[in-house]
């Protein structure tokens, strides 16, 4: 049986959408979601992790299982600098948001840069990876492994990975909606320098105090990170994310085998929202040496990924940006060509998925509570 012809187990499905429900934070998310799946899909290491949906680079939620640290940048170099089979770039636009290595490799899974240098190492047999999709936007990536002597993934365990991926990235979704925003920090922005070994050689004090947030309240957390950073072997995956794969990305970027942007939005534990952009210094290409700018995000920046986040359709976006530049109700319907009473009706639509009663709410939940520019200043018109 092909992997297109297998089917999911609609009762492991179930599961998996209850505990998408139960969950009350990304973390939250990702163990309930593992704990269901092993039920189903057994498995003896794993990882997931949030991803930017415009750059598909990894983000906070994180989180890993049975997995050696040591490999974490071979991960994400083979990410971005090897020809091979199921990378995450390519999983994101096919068809079955979900593929394991033997079966694409007709078991023969050695062909696989990943599977000699990542997988196989640490005794793990089979790789089973999947993304979680919302629409067209990856929301979310992820893995198992199976070791060596156990049964390779089937198709039907890679149906069932493939079934729940929008389950999945419509709960994580809808967490970037919610939660705390804490006040802006009134600070310049962060700068970290990595050497060739993406070993952390400077930063400045305020990037321990963006870092700060990402990592937990208060310098303390941020002084971890920078250590675990400064001596990666002495790390852990989940402190890897984000700074390793946009490195690797960075150092791709550099060499001609990607076209980036080495960027990325997040938000942190306090609920700000951060952009950290990297490059390769000059001469980096060769010697792999990367800085990386830590920075509030504008509402430019974000403004995609909350629209996004609340689910909206393709035509309900262009009426909130509409919105957002000030459109009266005529105006936004001679724009899109629509009738005024379908403007209204989409414009319902936004404010019942949204959770608001009027443009002024509509456009303070949008954009003023995730940001702390003038964006909340926009003129909005009453009809």
């Amino acid at each position: 049986m092909g992997v297109s012809s297998a089917t999911a187990d609609p009762r492991a499905v179930g599961r998996i959408e209850r505990a998408c429900a139960r969950a009350a934070t990304g973390d939250e998310l990702f163990e309930a979601v593992s704990h269901e799946v092993r039920k189903a899909v057994p498995f003896d290491g794993s990882m997931w992790f949030g991803v930017d949906p415009s750059t598909l680079l990894a983000v906070a939620p994180a989180r890993f299982e049975a997995l050696d640290e040591g490999y974490c940048q071979t991960l994400w170099d083979g990410e971005f600098h090897e020809q091979d089979a199921v990378l995450y770039r390519e999983l994101a636009r096919s068809s079955t948001p979900a593929a394991a290595i033997r079966l694409e490799t007709d078991d023969h899974p050695l062909r696989s840069p990943r599977f000699r240098n990542f997988v196989q190492p640490q005794g793990f047999d089979d790789e089973l990876r999947m993304v979680f999709r919302s629409g067209e936007n990856t929301w979310a990536m992820g893995a198992l492994y199976r070791d060596k002597g156990h049964r390779p993934f089937s198709a039907e365990d890679v149906a069932l990975m493939a079934a729940v991926s929008g389950l999945v990235a419509a709960a994580l979704r809808a967490r970037m909606a919610v939660g705390q925003v804490a006040p802006a920090l009134s600070a310049a922005p962060g700068l970290l320098m990595f050497d060739g070994r993406g070993v952390l050689v400077s930063a400045n004090a305020e990037a321990t105090r963006w870092l700060g947030g990402i990592y937990g309240q208060g310098d303390q957390s941020a002084q971890r990170w920078l250590e675990v950073l400064a001596d990666p072997a002495a790390g852990d995956l989940e402190s890897a994310i984000p700074v390793v794969p946009l490195l690797a990305r960075a150092r791709a970027v550099a060499a001609g085998l990607d076209r980036g942007p080495a960027r990325l939005r997040l938000r942190d534990r306090t609920g700000r929202w951060l952009v950290l952009h990297a490059s390769c210094l000059s001469g980096g290409a060769a010697d792999g040496s990367v800085a990386v700018v830590v920075e509030p995000a504008k509402s430019t920046d974000i403004a995609p990924i909350i629209i996004e986040a609340y689910g909206l359709s393709p035509r309900e976006r262009d009426v909130v940006r509409a919105i957002a530049r000030g459109s009266s109700t005529p105006d936004i319907a001679a724009e899109l060509f629509l009738s005024a009473h379908t403007v209204r009706d989409y414009i319902k639509s936004v404010f019942e998925k949204v959770g608001v009663s009027s443009r002024g709410e509509l456009v303070a939940k949008l954009f003023a509570e995730h940001y702390s520019d003038d964006m909340h200043a926009l003129a909005v018109h009453p009809h």
